[in-house]
């Protein structure tokens, strides 16, 4: 073990340094929904809180498309970065930034346009539907700012300063749960919103989150020498296909997982409304490790992105397994966390007794599958660093579609298990990507290792 330590622990200190800011920035992220779930749920009821799992579940999967595409910047600026072209960087951010922006507004009018029509058609009850489409309408704009802020901080995080947004995020945050409970109570003269209000404070977070990002990419002494080439007039549709190559991917492999998870709540909603206020504070909880997990691979990414760009595999091979140990332990931890606290936990979002019981059975099963989700979202932001993208992505299609959900269908709703019959077969689906991108890793590493 001393020597296993000595010969990855320059690698555990290089990765943790680069994924522990990472870390709290993607957290802010999920600890929006979070803190939208808590304020709703201990001030506007249980029929508030089932509306914020349905918009929650169908709001993220066009909320990861978007996370998804911005996320094929990073790769690249870490591999120019490790290849000293400098001034390939701010074409990359010129391009990321329109790329980003036309991608905000499309899935804007995805949600407006679309999704406000499936949710009357999913069989869901009618009072929270009632309370479920104001709320969507306001996240789903949302999404533009948000991915203006996704391009600055994806460039930033590629050339490895990854600070300045875990700062914003939580300033941003302590702003989201300060407007989210005035707005939803109805305190200082405004009148109680309800679920509108967290909306609302959504709206405003992810517009000066995205004001102050810009601001300090373009003010920062650090970036010039990046963005000696930023701008329209240098503009070539090659460094679109670039990023869209790699983030149109990473987009899909996000989306399979997550819209799994989104046909999860609505399986829930047809058993009840206590089971999929349920699944919405377990999966909200589970939520919050699976994106610290997300840090780490942002990390994996950059690193191996900028050593692949060096042309160094065998450090890269190093470095790549250093984050499967970090991930590992972290999981481990909270998973021991979940199966202590199961029954405490959920308290947090409701004092309804039946919600708290299902969702307590469900954090056991969460205690597992999230060790299967760590190392699968590692394994994908290690291959994303080197460029490979496809087969990973076909990956998470079978683990989630084709094992995964009908798994989740046959044994909660066919065989009655009910809510803990899904999360069993999502947790399955979750183990199949783990265990088939390791495998892809260690395939590729082994041939690149060979090869220098």
């Amino acid at each position: 073990m001393k020597e296993l330590y000595a010969r990855f622990k320059p690698h555990y200190q290089t990765n943790l340094k680069l994924a522990l800011p990472v870390v709290i920035s993607q957290l802010g992220h999920t600890l929006v929904q979070a803190a939208d779930s808590i304020i709703v749920g201990q001030f506007a009821g249980t029929v508030a809180l089932a509306a914020v799992a349905l918009v929650s579940s169908l709001f993220t999967v066009i909320l990861v498309i978007g996370i998804g595409i911005s996320y094929g910047l990073t790769p690249l600026i870490a591999q120019e970065n490790g290849r000293k072209r400098y001034k390939e960087c701010g074409k990359l951010l010129f391009s990321s930034l329109l790329v980003n922006f036309l991608t905000g507004i499309i899935l804007f009018g995805l949600i407006y346009f679309g999704m406000l029509l499936i949710i009357n058609r999913i069989n869901q009850p009618t009072e929270v539907l009632l309370q479920a489409e104001p709320f969507l309408r306001l996240l789903g704009f949302s999404i533009i700012p948000m991915m203006i802020f996704m391009t600055f901080k994806q460039f930033a995080e590629g050339l490895g300063y990854t600070k300045q947004a875990m700062f914003i995020s939580i300033w941003g945050n302590v702003v989201n749960v300060i407007l989210g409970v005035i707005l939803v109570k109805g305190m200082f003269g405004i009148e109680p919103m309800g679920i509108k209000g967290v909306g609302w404070s959504t709206l405003i977070d992810r517009i000066a989150m995205a004001v102050v990002m810009g601001f300090y990419v373009f003010r920062s002494k650090q970036f010039r020498k990046y963005l000696v080439h930023f701008g329209p007039r240098l503009f070539n549709r090659i460094y679109v296909h670039r990023i869209l190559k790699i983030g149109g991917p990473v987009a899909l492999q996000y989306t399979f997982e997550v819209s799994a998870f989104g046909i999860a709540a609505i399986l829930m909603g047809t058993i009840g409304i206590a089971e999929q206020a349920a699944h919405q504070v377990a999966i909200s909880l589970a939520a919050m490790t699976y994106m610290m997990a997300s840090g780490v691979s942002a990390a994996a990414t950059i690193s191996s992105g900028t050593i692949f760009g060096g042309g160094n595999f065998v450090k890269l091979r190093e470095s790549a397994i250093s984050s499967y140990h970090i991930i590992i332990l972290f999981m481990s931890i909270t998973a021991i966390l979940f199966l202590g606290l199961n029954q405490i936990l959920p308290l947090m979002y409701t004092s309804d007794k039946t919600v708290v019981f299902i969702a307590s059975q469900l954090l056991l099963i969460a205690a597992v599958f999230q060790l299967f989700d760590g190392t699968q979202v590692v394994g994908l932001g290690i291959l994303r660093g080197i460029g490979d993208v496809n087969i990973p992505t076909a990956i998470t299609f079978i683990a989630y579609w084709i094992i995964g959900l009908p798994t989740a269908y046959w044994l909660g709703i066919y065989m009655g298990m009910g809510a803990t019959g899904i999360w069993y077969g999502l947790t399955l689906g979750l183990l199949i990507s783990a265990s088939l991108l390791y495998a892809r890793f260690n395939h590729i590493s082994k041939k690149m290792k060979l090869s220098a």
